[in-house]
C-alpha cells in the first residue's frame, strides 16, 4: 500500500523538485534568467511530447528530429514577415514556374511509370523523364533565384513572408512538418527499425542543407532577424505610462523617501527590470496553454481505443497483424502526428529566440539532446517527457556554471597563474556533457524506465 502511495505521489514529488530548482535560480541568479530557462523548458517538453508519440506510443525510432524543428522555424519567416515585393517582381514569376513544372513533371513521370507497366525499358524512360523534368524546372529555377538573391542582399534578398502574425507560424510549423513527415513516411516507414533512423537522420540533414542554402526563401546563413512578436517589446513598455504606474505601486516602499533625481533613475532601473520580466511572462503564458492542450489532447489519444491499439502495435506487431490491423497505416498516422508536434515547438522556439537562424540547427541539440529526455523522463508516460524536458535542459543549461563555480572552489588554493588551473577552468563548459551523459547512465541503472516510468495496463 506504501509502495502504491508513493508511485502515485511521485509526479508530484519530482515537479515539486523542479519547481524547487527553477526557484532557486531565480534567487540565487535573477528571475529572468530563471523565466528564460522555463520558456525554453516548455518549448522542449513540447518538443519532447512529439518524440514520445512516435516512440512511445509506436516504437518509431526517428532520429530527424532537428529536420523537422526547423521546418516549424522556417514556418515563422514564412508566415510572419512582410513580403519583399522588389523580389517577387525580379523572380517570382519564374519561381511560380519553376514550381508548376517541378509539381507537373513528378506527376508525370508518376503517370508515366505506372501507365508503362510491364513493358521493356521502364526504368532507363522513367530514369529519363525525371531527367527531363528535373533540367526544365532549373531551366525557370536558376534565374530567378538570383534575381531574388540580388535584391539588396545585405537586408533581404529573399521573398519574404505573408505578413500575418507570427503566431499562426506555429499552427503552420505543425502542418509544414506534417506533410513532410507523410512524405517521408511513406518512403521509410516500411524500413527496419536501424534503417529507419539512418533514412530520418539524412533527410533530417538534406531538410537543414536546403534552408542553409536556399537564399531566396529563408536568406540562409545569411539569417532572418527581426520578426515579429506576439507579446509587446521592452522598449514599448517602458515607454506605457500604464506599465510604469504598475511597477511604481509594486515598489512604493522602495521609492518612498527618495530625492526626486534619485526616484527617477530608481524607478527607471526597475521598469527596465521589470518590462523584461514581464515580456518572458508573456511568453510563459502562450506557451504553457499549448504545453497544456497538447498535453491533454495526448492524454485523451493515449486513453482510447486508438492508444490502445498502437501500443499493441508496438508491443507485438504480428499479433496485431494477425487481427487484421494495418500496421503501417497506423505508423504513418504516429509519425506524422509526432513530427506536427515538433513542427509546433520548432516554430516556437523561433518566435521565442526573434530571429530564424538555420546554422544553429545541430543533431546534437535537436536530436540527441530530445531523445535524452524522452529517455530520462520516461517513454510512454506524457507526463513523464514534459519532466524529461524540463530537468534535462535545466541540467543543460546550468551545468555550465555550476561546473565553473565547481572548478573555481577546486583550484582555489593554486596559485593564479598555474597551468593546471587554467585548463580545470578553460574546460568547465565541458562540464554539461559529463553531467549529461552521467545522469543518463544514472536513469538507465536504477530506473531504466525512466523518473515517470509507463503505467502498465496490469496496475
Amino acid at each position: 500500500m506504501s509502495l502504491l502511495k508513493g508511485t502515485r505521489l511521485r509526479p508530484f514529488i519530482v515537479f515539486g523538485i523542479m519547481a524547487a530548482l527553477l526557484t532557486f535560480v531565480g534567487i540565487s541568479q535573477s528571475w529572468g534568467v530563471s523565466l528564460t530557462i522555463i520558456n525554453m523548458c516548455i518549448i522542449s517538453a513540447i518538443m519532447t511530447l512529439g518524440v514520445n508519440i512516435q516512440w512511445g506510443y509506436a516504437g518509431l525510432f526517428n532520429v530527424g528530429i532537428m529536420g523537422f524543428c526547423a521546418l516549424g522555424g522556417a514556418a515563422a519567416v514564412l508566415v510572419s514577415k512582410a513580403p519583399v515585393t522588389e523580389a517577387w517582381s525580379a523572380g517570382g514569376a519564374g519561381m511560380a514556374l519553376a514550381l508548376l513544372c517541378l509539381v507537373a513533371g513528378c506527376c508525370f513521370v508518376f503517370i508515366l511509370n505506372r501507365k508503362w507497366g510491364k513493358r521493356p525499358f521502364r526504368t532507363t524512360v522513367t530514369f529519363i523523364a525525371a531527367l527531363g523534368v528535373y533540367f526544365l524546372a532549373r531551366h525557370f529555377y536558376d534565374p530567378a533565384s538570383a534575381a531574388i538573391e540580388a535584391v539588396n542582399p545585405a537586408k533581404t534578398g529573399y521573398l519574404g513572408g505573408m505578413g500575418m502574425p507570427i503566431i499562426l507560424s506555429w499552427i503552420v510549423g505543425g502542418l509544414f512538418a506534417a506533410g513532410a513527415a507523410w512524405l517521408i513516411g511513406k518512403v521509410t516507414l516500411g524500413l527496419r527499425t536501424d534503417y529507419l533512423a539512418i533514412a530520418t537522420l539524412g533527410i533530417a540533414e538534406i531538410i537543414v542543407a536546403l534552408l542553409k542554402n536556399e537564399d531566396w526563401l529563408t536568406r540562409g546563413a545569411k539569417n532572418v532577424t527581426g520578426l515579429p512578436r506576439p507579446v509587446p517589446f521592452e522598449l514599448q513598455l517602458q515607454q506605457d505610462s500604464w506599465f510604469v504606474d504598475l511597477v511604481s505601486r509594486f515598489n512604493a516602499d522602495l521609492l518612498a523617501g527618495l530625492a526626486t533625481d534619485e526616484r527617477a533613475a530608481t524607478l527607471q532601473s526597475l521598469v527596465m527590470d521589470a518590462s523584461g520580466i514581464f515580456v518572458k511572462l508573456c511568453y510563459t503564458g502562450l506557451f504553457l496553454m499549448v504545453l497544456l492542450v497538447l498535453f491533454t489532447l495526448c492524454q485523451l489519444a493515449l486513453n482510447s481505443p486508438w492508444g490502445r491499439m498502437v501500443r499493441a502495435i508496438r508491443d507485438n506487431e504480428t499479433a496485431a497483424a494477425a487481427m487484421g490491423k494495418d500496421i503501417k497505416g497506423r505508423h504513418l498516422q504516429i509519425f506524422v502526428l509526432g513530427s506536427a508536434v515538433v513542427g509546433i515547438a520548432g516554430a516556437m522556439m523561433t518566435t521565442l529566440d526573434g530571429q530564424f537562424t538555420p546554422g544553429t540547427y545541430n543533431p546534437l541539440r535537436y536530436t540527441f539532446l530530445i531523445w535524452v529526455m524522452v529517455i530520462v523522463g520516461g517513454s510512454g508516460n506524457n507526463l513523464g517527457s514534459i519532466l524529461g524536458g524540463f530537468l534535462v535542459w535545466f541540467i543543460w543549461i546550468e551545468a555550465e556554471p555550476m561546473g565553473t563555480w565547481l572548478m573555481n572552489v577546486v583550484t582555489l588554493g593554486l596559485d593564479p597563474a598555474s597551468a593546471l588551473k587554467a585548463h580545470l577552468l578553460g574546460s568547465a563548459q565541458y562540464m554539461r556533457l559529463m553531467v549529461m551523459g552521467g545522469v543518463l547512465l544514472l536513469v538507465l541503472r536504477y530506473s531504466p524506465g525512466g523518473i515517470l516510468a509507463e503505467k502498465s495496463g496490469h496496475k
